[in-house]
This record gives C-alpha cells, structure tokens and sequence, in this order.
C-alpha cells in the first residue's frame, strides 16, 4: 500500500490526511476521499434514503495503521472537512 499518496479506488482521486475525533475507535489518522464527485460518495445518498431512509452518505476511508478499508459516514458534503491535515 502506498502510505504517502493512496488513491480512493472509486474515483482514483488522491486521499487526504484526516485526523479523527477524539475517542473513535480508529487510530488518530485515517485517509479519506474528499472528493465530492466519487461515485462512492455522490451513490450513497441513494443507497442510504432507499435502503434505510436516511439523508447520509459516506466517503472511503483508509486506515494507515491496519490498512482497513470502509466507509465515513457523513451528513453533508462539508461535514468532516475540519479534520482534514493540511500539507498531509
């Protein structure tokens, strides 16, 4: 796994450096697709209204730590950006 530049395999988009809230479960980074046109994310508000009527979708996380794979939920397109690392 390339730990300094990997890709979202969605939308093959660069993933960001995300620093998690305190207390989750995950290790303190985690690499997130931000980008908002990744099918991942632009099919879940879809999948999530008609599977489980509710108006979230998630982004593809990665964990640097166990390379874990799997979704963020998020209720907006901008929810969880104030996480994001700058300069990675």
């Amino acid at each position: 796994m390339d730990q300094k530049d990997p890709k979202c395999p969605h939308c093959a988009k660069v993933l960001l450096k995300w620093r998690t809230p305190e207390g989750a479960a995950w290790g303190p980074i985690q690499f997130v697709c931000f980008n908002d046109d990744c099918p991942y994310f632009v099919k879940g508000w879809e999948w999530m209204r008609t599977k489980f009527n509710q108006k979230v979708s998630y982004r593809h996380r990665l964990d640097p730590e166990t390379g874990s794979r799997g979704p963020l939920p998020v209720w907006s397109a901008l929810a969880l950006r104030s996480g994001i690392i700058e300069g990675g």
